[in-house]
């Protein structure tokens, strides 16, 4: 699977808060988007059909240390 890049732009307290929320969960800004992403997808998937195509997230992400 290939990895892509997305430059995104966050206002300064959004990207405070989410930076928090990132090491607190043991993870980087990344990886905690990547995670937040993940989740809606599934979220939409699940209220309106699979979309077509795989989601990993071992590939891109590491898991949280709140289990």
């Amino acid at each position: 699977m290939a990895t892509k890049s997305v430059s995104i732009r966050f206002e300064e307290e959004m990207l405070k808060k989410i930076s928090y929320i990132a090491e607190y969960e043991g993870r980087s800004v990344n990886s905690e988007v990547l995670c937040l992403v993940r989740e809606r997808i599934l979220a939409f998937e699940h209220e309106n059909g699979k979309i077509e195509g795989s989601i990993r997230p071992e590939l891109n992400v590491k898991p949280s240390r709140k289990d």
